[in-house]
């Protein structure tokens, strides 16, 4: 019956899982300190528009949030809507667990108001060396992987993989690596 059930669109995506979002605040200090990966001050947090009324009731209620956060923690936040439909509330703020926390938070008031299957990511903007270093964390695994763009959308797959094999101990990584996705053109 299962296979009949997905052939039919009956079967749910699988929840949102916010947990291991805060398992990046103690890889934060081995990517500075070990690795020498220093944060650039943004993360963002990338969802699927819908278009509802509860919908813009959220956003509403988003916006007032990050409000208060700016008021509270000087966490800065912009919305940029992408080509692909979805939003993204970009946050820029020097303190690492501001952002941790504010992404959190922005992820539990989707998922509380009925919207946890429209988170795609949250992305934590680094650089070493003059390029950047993103680690991605989706939502549907409660998985975090590395993500490191060059030139002509090109990626670093080998400083993927060992920056994955350096941070598993402190972080939950995806170990599917069909399942790291390039985002290109990250609005951070």
């Amino acid at each position: 019956m299962r296979v009949f059930d997905v052939l039919l669109g009956r079967v749910k995506p699988a929840p949102s899982k916010t947990d291991a979002l805060f398992s990046i605040s103690t890889a934060y200090v081995t990517l500075e300190t070990n690795l020498e990966i220093k944060h650039a001050g943004k993360a963002g947090i990338c969802f699927k528009i819908v278009p509802s009324t509860t919908f813009e009731r959220v956003n509403r209620d988003l916006d007032e949030l990050l409000q208060l956060a700016r008021r509270e923690t000087a966490t800065e936040y912009k919305m940029v809507k992408d080509d692909f439909g979805y939003l993204w509330i970009v946050l820029s703020d020097p303190d690492f667990e501001d952002l941790v926390t504010t992404l959190h938070l922005i992820s539990n008031t989707l998922i509380e108001n009925g919207f946890g299957e429209q988170l795609l990511s949250s992305v934590f903007k680094f650089e070493q060396d003059g390029k950047f270093v993103y680690l991605m964390y989706t939502y549907k695994k409660g998985r975090f992987y590395p993500f490191v763009p060059l030139k002509d959308k090109e990626r670093d797959l080998a400083y993927e993989l060992k920056l994955s094999g350096l941070l598993e101990a402190e972080l939950p990584m995806e170990k599917e690596r069909e399942n790291w996705y390039p985002m290109w053109d990250i609005p951070l």
